[in-house]
């Protein structure tokens, strides 16, 4: 039997291998990155990605299915995630004239990856 820490651990791990792997797929897509694991004001943003004129923050989910990995985001983790976003956007000035984004990148195993473009809506101001 695992203990929590184990657990902890390898839930880490495995987040950290799905946002590589999320990373990898929109690069091949022709996003290119601006940051990682951004967090601020209570909220985390695994991935801040752009393409043309478009700033794309994203959220990541890797679960066991691909089913349980569509419906991980959360009312409470969209909040966390716009309140995060807002941070980054007052931190960048030059942004402000761009098109925002929240798309998300679902992982199981077994699956490809999926990339969902507009999956929430970003509540920014």
């Amino acid at each position: 039997m695992r203990t929590a820490l184990e657990r902890r651990r390898a839930t880490f791990l495995r987040g950290h291998y799905a946002e590589w792997i999320a990373l990898l797929l929109l690069l091949s897509k022709g996003y290119r990155p601006l940051a990682r694991r951004y967090a601020a004001a209570g909220g985390e943003i695994d991935l801040i990605v752009t393409r043309g004129d478009t700033i794309v923050f994203v959220e990541v989910k890797a679960r066991g299915s691909m089913e349980d990995a569509l419906s991980a985001i959360t009312a409470t983790k969209r909040r966390r995630f716009s309140r995060a976003a807002r941070a980054w956007l007052s931190r960048h000035p030059r942004a402000q004239g761009r098109t925002w984004r929240a798309d998300a990148v679902f992982i199981a195993p077994r699956r490809l990856p999926r990339h969902v473009m507009s999956a929430f809506e970003l509540e920014v101001f």
